[in-house]
């Protein structure tokens, strides 16, 4: 298992929208996920710097990236973008962070 940790960044007065959004994610964008190979996948809030802490459990890298091309995850692109920061192409602007320890 791949484990991958990023920050993501919600608009500071829609911390209570982005849980409700995500309290009812879609069905269809739930089974995407797991088909895609995610696992353990959690979001974090820091309410102080509306910074999102992700943390995702994949089993493979290359069908993991696969998941931005699909239907689904463009529409939820497109249904969340009012709340976060997101890159041109819709996607939420991730910052990957690199793992420095890890107990198994």
């Amino acid at each position: 298992m791949i484990r991958k940790a990023f920050l993501m960044f919600v608009a500071p007065d829609q911390h209570a929208e982005y849980k409700r959004r995500h309290d009812q994610l879609w069905p269809e964008m739930a089974r995407v996920l797991r088909e895609h190979g995610a696992h353990n996948y959690s979001i974090f809030l820091d309410p102080a710097t509306s910074q999102l802490f992700g943390y995702v459990e994949i089993e493979d890298e290359a069908r993991w990236d696969t998941i931005a091309s699909t239907e689904v995850c463009r529409r939820w692109w497109a249904y969340m973008q009012d709340i976060m920061r997101t890159n041109p192409d819709g996607s939420p602007v991730s910052v990957p962070l690199e793992s420095v320890f890890h107990l198994a």
